[in-house]
């Protein structure tokens, strides 16, 4: 009984051991999070390096993928870090047993006994080198085996191996060291790799030559004693030139890489690694033009498959707000938003490119919009409007349409046109000239829209992208009518048309200057039903939102739109460009845009009625305001007309006394302000 008393308690006593075991290891996981903190790395469409960030505590560190390392580079790691790898639990018994009796005979640590496990339990949770910290590392490692297969563990030890510096895992060390990934590593190049994290600081080729070079021979050494490498092929690898200097990561699209790999660690990104290189060597060359501060952003859209090819934030991370990316910036649009105004006018049936519109001082409400030279050029087609971009045309087809309907059109099709909203303001008609906000992000959506027959789609950044599918914004009759017009815009100065240009393709393009010259615009694309072609949208200006007077965005922001397209017709060939139908076959029934009637007669703003107004004999005249009514006003005097000067209307007295003031609207009703003029120098009528 008392044997079988002793085996009870026995087997208790182990079941107890077990038991507390088996909680201390859930209770005591071994700390598997800083494999996961490794440095985000965004990737091109074809999976070429764009940018890499560093961890939060400066280290470059990249997971390591055994299916993406040279396999030869792994045989050899093991035959000389942990030869009995694949068959020991983590703890390699017989290695631990041999450095003891090797320790003992020597009265000191001659040799370890870490295995490749053991040591990646130390780079996982770093502790003092002495017997107990030997221990812990023992029974983590038995913890990571149970955990992890082989592999995993393989590529954890290969995702923290320490190589000098910074530097963290395979991967960062044969990008930094040899500019390479290691998929393919030579044998003084493997020999290194292999050495360098048993003594990473003292063996930098970069900084310890000397010590590099005889620790890669130790490794080549050993390599041909174990039969992993031929005695010749070991003299060369011996012979190869060490890297003396780190190269750097690569650094394109910083902007847009940093945005997506904000919340995870791997983004393989819809951009062209070759076309984003050139498109920022394109706008840094470019913004050497100004000398006041200015930068300029840019960003190249496949109109095939909305998935944007190079997006530039800034013309460099030196300059003033260089870091900001200047694409998801809300700007004041200027006059870019007009093609649409007026698609979705053709479309409610009320506008055709050539009916006529008035280009003539009008009053929409309080709002008196002027043209961007202050003149005026009487009536105008609708085409000539657009293509000129005269701006009281286009207030009022967006008076005709609605401006909550323009708003929830393009609201629809996913962009939110930032406008002034309080309890008692409304969007207003100045959303036609620039009196909103968009980014340049929210132009391209729309103009990759105009380039798909209307169909206006999100741009598509990564390769993980969800379609959400293509809002119609307008008809495809619209659009074509639309890209007819803008294909036959005025040329640049100092560039020839398109149509005069042999191999060039058309570009249907607008441009944009908004208020105070902050903010100068070129959007457009070369796309017909044919050949999809590209949308691209360049905006130059300073990142502070200065004003920049004179510049205008045909002055300054076109050029480097044509640019782009010049840049895209050399890399992947231009193509017809936008497909212009023969002319003169528009329909003639929408003849005149004619304005609602008014509800109420004008009023005049200036002169009030009962003032008095004082001139002397140098007086340029007074200019006359009016706002309500049909608008389209004439004004007299005493019944006698007042004449037009620069589309303003100028009044200059004739002589002192009093004068009846009349303004007449389109409708023909009629406003009269009582004034009396005097001046010295001048008589009473």
């Amino acid at each position: 009984m008392s044997l079988r008393r002793t085996i009870g308690k026995l087997a208790i006593g182990a079941v107890a051991v077990c038991a507390t075991v088996a909680l201390l290891d859930i209770a005591l996981p071994p700390p598997l999070e800083k494999a996961r903190d490794v440095s985000p790395l965004a990737v091109d469409r074809n999976g070429e390096w764009l940018h890499a960030f560093s961890t939060q505590e400066g280290r470059w560190r990249f997971s390591a993928d055994l299916g993406e390392i040279d396999p030869v580079f792994v045989e050899r790691l093991i035959a000389i870090e942990d030869k009995r790898f694949y068959v020991h639990p983590g703890v390699d018994l017989f290695a631990v047993i041999r450095a003891a009796g090797n320790s003992v005979k020597a009265g000191r640590i001659v040799s370890g006994a870490s295995t490749i496990t053991m040591q990646t339990a130390r780079l996982l949770e770093p502790r003092p080198r002495h017997l107990g910290s030997k221990v812990i590392e023992m029974v983590r490692a038995l913890q990571l085996e149970r955990r992890l297969s082989k592999r995993e563990i393989l590529e954890l030890y290969l995702t923290l191996a320490p190589y000098g510096g910074n530097l963290e895992g395979v991967r960062a060390a044969s990008l930094s060291y040899f500019d390479k990934e290691p998929a393919r590593l030579t044998d003084a190049e493997q020999a290194l790799l292999i050495a360098l994290p048993q003594a990473p600081e003292a063996r930098r080729p970069d900084l310890k030559p000397d010590n590099a070079a005889q620790a890669r021979a130790e490794i080549l050494q050993k390599l041909t004693g174990l039969g992993a490498l031929a005695d010749n092929r070991a003299i060369e690898a011996n012979e190869a030139r060490l890297p003396n200097a780190r190269s750097m990561f690569p650094r394109l699209g910083y902007h847009v890489a940093s945005g997506l790999v904000a919340d995870q660690t791997f983004v393989r990104t819809t951009i062209d690694a070759p076309l984003q290189a050139r498109a920022e060597a394109l706008v840094s060359r470019y913004a050497l033009n100004f000398d006041d501060g200015a930068t300029a952003s840019l960003l190249i859209i496949d109109n095939e498959t909305n998935e944007v090819r190079a997006s530039v934030g800034s013309s460099s991370l030196e300059v003033a707000g260089g870091w900001m990316d200047l694409t998801t910036s809300t700007r004041s649009p200027g006059s870019t938003l007009k093609p649409f105004i007026y698609a979705l006018a053709f479309d409610d049936g009320r506008l055709a490119p050539a009916t006529i519109l008035d280009d003539m001082p009008r009053t929409f409400g309080d709002y008196s919009p002027e043209n961007f030279d202050r003149s005026f050029r009487g009536e105008v087609r609708m085409k000539e409007a657009l293509q000129h971009s005269l701006n009281l045309p286009a207030v009022a087809a967006l008076s005709a349409i609605g401006v909550d309907r323009f708003l929830a059109s393009v609201g629809a099709a996913g962009v939110d046109i930032k406008t002034k909203k309080s309890a008692d303001t409304r969007p207003g008609l100045a959303v036609a000239l620039g009196g909103a906000g968009v980014t340049a992000r929210d132009l391209g959506r729309l103009y990759a829209g105009l380039a798909n027959e209307g169909l206006a789609e999100p741009l598509v950044w990564t390769d993980a992208s969800v379609h959400t599918g293509a809002y119609r914004l307008f008809s495809a009759s619209a659009a074509q009518g639309i890209n007819t017009i803008l294909a036959d815009s005025p040329a640049l100065e100092g560039r020839a048309p398109a149509a005069l240009s042999k191999g060039a393709a058309r570009v249907a393009f607008k441009t944009g200057t908004s208020y105070g010259f902050r903010d100068a615009w070129a959007a457009g694309h070369n796309g017909n039903p044919d050949e999809k072609g590209y949308t691209v949208i360049a905006w130059v200006g300073r990142a502070d939102g200065a004003p920049r007077p004179g510049q205008t965005g045909r002055k300054t922001a076109a050029p480097l739109l044509f640019d782009a397209f010049d840049l895209i017709d050399e890399m992947f060939g231009a193509g017809a460009g936008v497909d212009l139908p023969a002319q003169g076959g528009e329909a003639p029934a929408i003849a005149r845009l004619n304005p609602a009637p008014a509800a109420t007669p004008p009023s005049i703003i200036f002169p009030r009625d009962g003032v008095e107004l004082f001139v002397d004999t140098t007086a340029r005249g007074f200019s006359l305001a009016a706002r309500g009514g049909a608008g389209d006003y004439r004004w007299y005097a005493d019944g006698a007309p007042i004449g037009v000067v620069e589309g303003r209307a100028i009044w200059s007295p004739a002589a002192a006394g009093f004068y009846d003031v009349t303004v007449v609207d389109k409708a023909g009703r009629t406003a009269v302000s009582k004034v009396r003029v005097r001046a010295n120098g001048m008589t009473a009528g």
